[in-house]
C-alpha cells in the first residue's frame, strides 16, 4: 500500500530520521570512489577542483559552486573535469561558530551523498592537529593524484598529470589583492602552480581585485553567477540561533543532523578563538 499523503507529501517525510553519528576521525584513506578513471577526450587537460572552507555548516551554495564550475569548464575551457573535493578546515583554525571537525565532515558527507554523484569529502586537512595553509592542502591533493596515482589515463594509452585548482568565491580574490593578507610566496604557489576558479558574488568588485593579481591572470578563471545566491554559513548559523527555518538553504539531511546534535544553538563566542588565520579560503 502506498504511504498516506499528508499535505501533498508522503507521511514518510514526517518520520523522524535515524540518528547519524559524527564522522570517525583518525585513520586516513584518500577517497577516490567517484574520481574519473579515464579521460573522454585525450586532447584536453584533466582538471581536479578543490574547495577549502569551514563548511560550518555546508550550504547549497557550496555545492552549487561546483556545478557552476563544471558548466564553465565544459563550455569555456580546454579542461576536462575528473572530480571535485571539499576539504573542511581542521579544528586548529579556531573560528567562532566552528563546529568540531567530526560534525562538519559528517555534514559534508551527508550533503554530497544525497545530492551529487561526483563530489567527495577529503578528511586529510580536518585530521591535522595544526592549521594547514591552502597551499599545503593543494600540495596534498597534487601528491595523492599525480604522485601516488600517477595522474589519469588519457584514453589513448598514455597517462596525463592532473591540474589541481582551487575553487572559491569572489571574496577570496578580494583578500588576495589586499596588501598584507597573503604572502607573495603563497600567492605564487596557489595561483602560479595551481590556479583558481572563482565564482562571482554580489558586493565584490572582481575587476578591481584582479588588477593587482596580473602576474597570475592566466590562471584565474572567473565564473559568472547567473542566478544570484548569497546564502552563507554565517547567515545559516544566525537563522538557527533565532530558531528560524533553514529548509531549502541547506540539504535536509544536514538540517536533521544539526537538530540531532544540537549544533549552532549559541553564538559560539565561548569557543577558544586563538589567533585568526588570514587565509580567506577558509570561509563559511
Amino acid at each position: 500500500m502506498a504511504a498516506e499523503m499528508v499535505g501533498g507529501q508522503s507521511d514518510d517525510v514526517h518520520q523522524p530520521p535515524a540518528h547519524i553519528p559524527p564522522a570517525p576521525m583518525g585513520d586516513y584513506v584518500f577517497p577516490d570512489l567517484r574520481l574519473k578513471r579515464k579521460m573522454v577526450d585525450p586532447e584536453k587537460t584533466p582538471l581536479l577542483l578543490v574547495a577549502c572552507g569551514s563548511f560550518s555548516p555546508i550550504t547549497y551554495l557550496h555545492l552549487r559552486m561546483f556545478e557552476m564550475a563544471a558548466d564553465y569548464v565544459k563550455f569555456s575551457t580546454d579542461y576536462e573535469l575528473i572530480g571535485g573535493y571539499l576539504s573542511p578546515v581542521s579544528d586548529a583554525y579556531r573560528k567562532a561558530g566552528l563546529a568540531s571537525a567530526e560534525h562538519r565532515v559528517a555534514m559534508c558527507q551527508l550533503a554530497v551523498d544525497q545530492t551529487s554523484d561526483w563530489l567527495m569529502v577529503d578528511t586529510w586537512e580536518p585530521n591535522q592537529k595544526e592549521y594547514q595553509p591552502t597551499a599545503v592542502v593543494l600540495d596534498h591533493f597534487d601528491h595523492e593524484i599525480n604522485t601516488v596515482r600517477g595522474g589519469i589515463e588519457a584514453g589513448d594509452g598514455t597517462w596525463k598529470p592532473v591540474r589541481i585548482a582551487l575553487l572559491a568565491g569572489a571574496d577570496l580574490i578580494h583578500t588576495m589583492s589586499t596588501p598584507g593578507v597573503w604572502s607573495q610566496k603563497d600567492l605564487d604557489h596557489i595561483l602560479g602552480k595551481y590556479g583558481s576558479f572563482i565564482v562571482e558574488r554580489s558586493g565584490t568588485d572582481i575587476d578591481e581585485a584582479l588588477a593587482s593579481l596580473q602576474p597570475w591572470k592566466e590562471n584565474i578563471h572567473v565564473i559568472q553567477q547567473l542566478i544570484q545566491n548569497d546564502v552563507s554559513s554565517t547567515k545559516i548559523r544566525l537563522f538557527l540561533r533565532r530558531e528560524m527555518s533553514v529548509r531549502y538553504l541547506i540539504p535536509v539531511p544536514v538540517i536533521h543532523y544539526i537538530e540531532q546534535h544540537h549544533l549552532y544553538e549559541d553564538d559560539g563566542t565561548s569557543n577558544e578563538k586563538g589567533k585568526e588565520k588570514q587565509d580567506a579560503c577558509k570561509s563559511g
